[in-house]
C-alpha cells in the first residue's frame, strides 16, 4: 500500500452498484464527467468502449459490471475516474465520486472470509468510516490487461 505519510493512506471514495468503494489517490490521474464511449466489437461485457482523451485512446470499464453488479445506465451524474497502473491508463465508469479520505492503516480491515475468492481478489480491505463500509479496490486485480495482444 502506498502511504501518504507514515501510517495513513489517501483514498478516493466513490459509489457504484449501490455500494461504496475506494482506490488509492496515487493511481488516479483525473476525474471526468461521463462521455459516451465508442463500442468495440467482441469486447468483454464490462468494457463500455473507448473515448479520446487528449489524443489517447482510453478504454472505459463499467466498474459495476466488472464487480458483478447490473450494468450502469450513465447519466450526467456519472463520472469516469481515469486511473493509471504502471503504463496502463483506464477509465472507470462509476455512479459518482464522493470524497478524498485520509485513512489510518490500522482502520483497514481484511475482506471477510465469507466473500467469494473473486470478491477477495478485487477488494483488498474494508474501511468502516462515517457509518458506511468502503471496499478498498485492488486496481491490479480489477483492471484487465488490454496490452496482452499487442504485437
Amino acid at each position: 500500500m502506498t502511504r501518504m505519510s507514515e501510517g495513513t493512506l489517501e483514498v478516493l471514495a466513490f459509489r457504484t452498484g449501490n455500494q461504496d468503494f475506494g482506490v488509492e489517490v496515487v493511481s488516479v490521474r483525473e476525474i471526468r464527467g461521463w462521455t459516451p464511449a465508442t463500442p468495440l466489437p467482441h469486447a468483454p461485457d464490462f468494457l463500455r468502449g473507448v473515448i479520446n482523451l487528449r489524443g489517447i485512446v482510453l478504454p472505459i470499464v463499467d466498474l459495476a459490471v466488472r464487480l458483478g453488479f447490473p450494468q450502469s445506465e450513465p447519466t450526467a451524474r456519472h463520472a469516469i475516474i481515469v486511473t493509471q497502473l504502471k503504463e496502463q491508463i483506464v477509465g472507470l465508469l462509476v455512479d459518482g465520486v464522493s470524497d478524498i479520505l485520509t485513512i489510518e492503516l490500522e482502520k483497514i480491515q481484511p475482506t471477510p472470509d465469507l466473500a467469494s475468492n473473486l470478491a477477495r481478489s478485487y477488494v483488498r480491505g474494508v474501511i468502516p468510516i462515517e457509518g458506511r463500509m468502503i471496499g478498498l479496490l485492488d486496481l491490479g486485480a480489477v483492471l484487465p490487461s488490454f496490452n496482452q495482444h499487442a504485437a
